[in-house]
């Protein structure tokens, strides 16, 4: 049996080990006893049977389970009743009442363990989840939810119309002048049993009815004036542990059949159990509870999913049975509402009780009808409802309703875009019905509009748009009658900006911030020098162009294409006008001038160039003139150590090594191979390598160490030689400062390259060809021309 949920669960688990806790206490807490069993609970001091006596309360079992327990270790009735009668006699010496327990002892309330279990709640809810689109069953949800399950609360206070019943555990705290306690658990057969009092019956009454029966003959058997007034003494009567009862489902639910539940479950428990009323045939609205072959209560599960009302989920009593009659209409409610689905209509509700079920109309519902498909004895028909007829039109079993969305378009709207103070939507009512209140209700026209022309885009009958145009200055002015505006008219007042290039200039040229920035009106060229944060320190301010574009039309062609206007300029932007150029006193920039700032002739920027190596001061040294060449820097950089080797100098330019021989430089300064300097040139100066490496298609690439007497040849052997896929004739020499050197090929002669020091020997592979014929091929294609010459043959000697 599975177990209902965590909390009824994790009871099992508790009362599992309080039946061990109680067995090791029995058995093994106390060593010594253990060793002679026969006499164990002789040997128990009164403080031990006291702490023995309040586990075994606190465990929660009855003293017929502690004994049955017992009795399967091999505890015999001897051992039991000793114990027994150890505790009699410390309850005589201590005053303390039978079953009392101490304060700490108490136990809540936890679900009997014999409970039904829902069997799709093990499921995943991905198993679990409804991916169609279909309208769906208003309400069949509630009962999907794997993680609602409608248990009652067991902290709550007893019900005081709770119905005991077999198995219920009753406890009875007596306080004041007398105290006691007693754990009380309903037998089979209906009663309760206060030691040394007879059994009084309480199965079938409310625990209110119990709590006068019992206090009654606890009075009886010696607790007088018991809860009577002024007596002193008063008793408590609650319900401990509850206990399961049996209900039947029948009819349209998802599961039907018995269900053991808590008797404090209710209507919605059992339901959750059993899946809910059944979405195709059940009915959510008339679910019976039937007790005694009567019917004492109807749930319609619209009260309690609309507005949370419970009123009839009843608390359930054993053998109830809960019957979910069919369904007899539903309808479907579907577009701009707020809950669209399939709904149970009952008797009497109109279309409106349907709407309000659905959670009323969309934001965007179309209100004014509602379109109805309904079934007829041969074929369908379709309905329009109005607004007014909502109220008073019935569903009938099998309707259809659809809520249209309203169309994108408003009844009376106007718009007024571009040069006006608040653009935008505007409504089309009294007060507000010409262009000329449109303007005004906008606040008016902007400085900057274009006035001798604006627009309106009307809609047309037919849905077509039209162009209207007209001179708003005039009609502003009066001078123009007004315009009468139609509904979703759209009005353009026109920027004079609109009508021309983005206006800018251009600032370029020894400044510390070149830019492209908008024109402003007045704004003169120590205006826009200041605008790019001054002159910078290569700058000749006594050269500033300004180039000005032609903008007059003139006759012919005209052989200047822009105006060119110079000025002189000091550190303190004060300009002077130079010969040919206009006043500077009242010189200001147009529109797409270039203002272009000179750099100084003799001006320019550190370039440096690095050498490092075998010198005798190796770093950075800067070009100090347009004619230095590498010869120079080396002596500026001291000359070269005695262990240089000059000719496999590199002489890099931008990252690229470029290929020169610069062993002929001390001796011969005014070489080809002496180049000019540029910024960033790096000159590396090595010692002479003794290394002379083999690479590519031959056996055993490796490097060797270089002889002034081998050759290219010997080399190559000394790597072991050629392989069979070598290009020899391709074979070339790369030298440490970067030349190459080819081998040379004339008809059957072959000149290898000279290898110096720290040189690389390059031998190519040979290209593979894919195309070439294997063996086999080979072997075929023979074959075949052989016996077509063979066929030739014999037709000629015929």
């Amino acid at each position: 049996m599975f177990l209902k949920d965590k909390l009824s669960r994790f009871t099992h688990q508790i009362r599992s080990c309080h039946v061990v806790f109680i067995l090791l206490v029995l058995t093994g807490s106390y060593q010594a006893i253990a060793q002679q069993p026969r006499s164990r609970v002789d040997q128990l001091s009164d403080e031990d049977v006291q702490n023995f006596y309040r586990k075994a309360q606190a465990s929660g079992l009855s003293e017929v389970q502690i004994e049955q327990a017992a009795m399967s270790q091999g505890y015999t009735l001897d051992d039991i009743a000793k114990m027994r009668k150890r505790m009699a006699q410390i309850r005589t010496l201590t005053s303390l009442p039978q079953n009392n327990l101490p304060p700490e002892s108490f136990k809540g309330r936890s679900f009997p363990s014999d409970l039904s279990v829902r069997r799709d709640t093990l499921l995943p809810d991905t198993m679990r989840r409804d991916t169609s689109r279909k309208l769906k069953v208003f309400g069949a949800s509630l009962f999907e939810n794997a993680k609602m399950s409608f248990e009652p609360n067991l902290r709550i206070a007893t019900p005081r119309n709770y119905v005991v019943g077999p198995d219920d555990e009753i406890k009875v705290d007596i306080s004041g002048a007398s105290t006691g306690a007693f754990d009380l658990k309903v037998s089979p057969d209906g009663t309760v049993k206060v030691p040394d009092l007879a059994p009084i019956f309480v199965s079938g009454l409310t625990i209110e009815q119990a709590e006068q029966r019992i206090i009654a003959r606890l009075r009886q058997g010696g607790y007088q004036g018991l809860g009577k007034a002024g007596s002193g003494t008063s008793a408590n009567v609650s319900l401990t542990n509850i206990r399961s009862i049996r209900v039947i489902l029948v009819g349209e639910v998802v599961r039907p059949g018995t269900y053991t539940i808590s008797s404090l479950g209710s209507v919605l428990n059992a339901l959750y159990l059993a899946g809910g009323p059944n979405p195709e045939t059940g009915s959510f609205r008339k679910i019976q509870v039937i007790r005694g072959n009567r019917v004492v209560r109807t749930l319609d599960l619209y009260d309690f999913i609309l507005r949370a009302d419970q009123r009839d989920n009843i608390p359930l009593r054993d053998q109830d049975v809960i019957r979910v009659a069919d369904y007899e209409t539903h309808v479907e409610l579907n577009g701009q509402v707020r809950r669209p689905a399939i709904f149970e209509v009952l008797p009497g509700e109109t279309l409106k009780t349907v709407l309000g079920f659905a959670g009323g109309f969309g934001e965007d519902a179309y209100r004014a009808s509602i379109t109805l498909r309904r079934n007829t004895a041969r074929e369908r028909r379709i309905v329009t409802i109005t607004e007014e007829q909502i109220a008073t039109f019935v569903p009938k079993a099998g309707d259809k309703y659809n809520v249209g969305k309203i169309l994108e378009r408003y009844e009376n709207r106007v718009q007024i875009a571009g040069a006006v103070m608040r653009p935008g939507d505007y409504a089309l009512e009294p007060g507000l019905e010409t262009v000329k209140q449109l303007i005004t209700r906008a606040e008016g026209l902007r400085k900057d509009a274009f006035t001798n022309r604006a627009t309106i885009i009307r809609e047309r009958a037919d849905m077509d748009r039209e162009n209207l145009s007209f001179d708003l200055g005039k009609l502003v002015r009066g001078e123009v009658a007004d315009i009468p505006l139609q509904s979703q008219d759209s009005l353009t007042v026109l920027s004079i900006r609109d009508l021309r290039e983005a206006y800018y200039v251009t600032i370029e040229g020894a400044v510390n911030r070149p830019d492209t920035v908008e024109f402003v009106a007045n704004m003169s060229v120590a205006d826009l020098i200041a605008h790019a944060g001054g002159f910078q320190e290569g700058a000749k301010p006594n050269l500033v162009e300004v180039a000005r574009r032609i903008r007059q039309d003139s006759v012919g062609v005209r052989t200047t294409t822009q105006e060119i206007h110079r000025f002189s300029i000091d550190r303190n932007l004060k300009i002077t006008a130079m010969e040919g150029s206009a006043d500077n006193a009242s010189f200001r920039l147009q529109p797409f001038d270039i203002v272009y700032v000179r750099t100084s002739i003799n001006y320019e920027e550190q370039r440096q160039v690095n050498v490092y190596g075998e010198v005798m001061q190796p770093g950075n040294y800067v070009i100090y003139n347009r004619q230095e060449r590498i010869g120079d820097i080396i002596q500026r950089a001291g000359g070269l150590k005695p262990e240089a080797y000059l000719a496999g100098a590199q002489f890099k330019r931008k990252g690229q090594l470029i290929g020169n021989d610069l062993r002929n430089l001390i001796a011969d300064p005014g070489g080809e191979e002496n180049l000019l300097l540029q910024d960033e040139d790096t000159l590396f100066i090595p010692r002479r390598s003794e290394i002379i490496t083999v690479q590519g298609a031959v056996l055993n690439p490796a490097s060797v160490s270089y002889k002034a007497d081998y050759s290219f040849n010997d080399y190559i052997s000394e790597a072991g030689g050629f392989t069979d896929n070598a290009r020899q004739r391709k074979a070339y020499v790369n030298y440490p400062n970067g030349r190459k050197d080819r081998t040379h090929n004339f008809l059957f002669f072959t000149s290898r390259p000279h290898v110096e020091p720290g040189s690389t020997i390059v031998v190519p592979f040979k290209p593979i060809d894919s195309n070439r014929l294997s063996s086999a091929e080979r072997i075929g294609i023979l074959s075949l021309l052989a016996t077509v010459s063979i066929a030739l043959i014999n037709v000629i000697l015929r």
